[in-house]
């Protein structure tokens, strides 16, 4: 079972600061020189790139219906008493 929802967005904007950070290494490890106004299109795509895929990832559920998180049945874990479920605790 997942511990949370996956969100693609994060991990689109995630890989793009990755991939400035890896841009950024590189220049300080002295592989390449990198001028400082290489990474602004870089992050500024990423989070464009993120931004899209999040509304279509909230749109894909949206058409498929309910959250993710969401139990099947509504009426399923309902309390129907005083102090129910709580028993062996």
């Amino acid at each position: 079972m997942l511990r949370h929802e996956f969100r693609p967005g994060r991990l689109v904007a995630g890989a793009a600061f990755v991939l400035v950070g890896v841009i950024y290494a590189g220049d300080a490890g002295g592989l390449w020189e990198t001028p400082w106004f290489t990474v602004v299109p870089v992050v500024v795509a990423g989070l464009f790139l993120a931004a899209v895929t999040g509304l279509v990832t909230r749109a894909v559920r949206r058409r498929r219906g309910g959250e993710p998180g969401a139990p099947a049945d509504a009426d399923a874990g309902a309390d129907t008493g005083a102090g129910a479920g709580t028993a062996g605790r």
